[in-house]
């Protein structure tokens, strides 16, 4: 369902859900200008095109003792189809590795880690990571502090793109 067969309830209903997707289908119908029924039609129709693809929680990563969060960039000795869905595989089986982006440039990944402390973070590099089948190199870097970890989509930046369309 692209973007263009999105009418602005669904693009509301998406940005609803996405700052808040513990609301009730009737306050989300509320927000949106539109009753329950056809409110929760159109939320169904948003998962099942893959548009909603999932909730989650939003949890405080330092407050459950992951302290240590690490970007690491990895080049591969080869960027044959198969090695780097090899590679993309064995990231999702590494729990300390919650996002994992091919780049196009000087390195192949960039991996997000997170751990409860260095100790656990260096063990993973160095018997997991570096390790690893296909990995050439990896350059770590360490966050100190964020300054903003903002989810999804900036709605707003697509509505002001489709009224100048308009």
């Amino acid at each position: 369902m692209p973007t263009t067969r999105l009418d602005p309830i669904d693009r509301k209903i998406l940005a609803e859900l996405q700052a808040d997707g513990r609301m009730t289908n009737v306050e989300l119908a509320k927000r949106v200008g539109i009753s329950a029924p056809p409110c929760l039609r159109r939320v169904r129709t948003l998962e099942e095109n893959g548009l909603i693809r999932g909730y989650h929680a939003e949890v405080d990563a330092r407050e459950l003792g992951f302290e240590v969060q690490v970007f690491a960039s990895v080049g591969l000795q080869s960027q044959a189809e198969a090695d780097l869905s090899a590679f993309e595989a064995r990231c999702r089986a590494w729990p300390l590795v919650r996002e994992c982006h091919m780049l196009n440039g000087e390195v192949d990944f960039i991996l997000k880690c997170v751990a409860p402390d260095l100790s656990t973070f260096q063990r993973f590099l160095t018997e997991e990571l570096t390790a690893a089948d296909n990995v050439a190199s990896v350059k770590t870097s360490l966050v100190i502090r964020g300054a903003k970890d903002e989810p999804g989509v900036p709605f707003e930046v697509l509505e002001a793109r489709l009224a100048r369309e308009a």
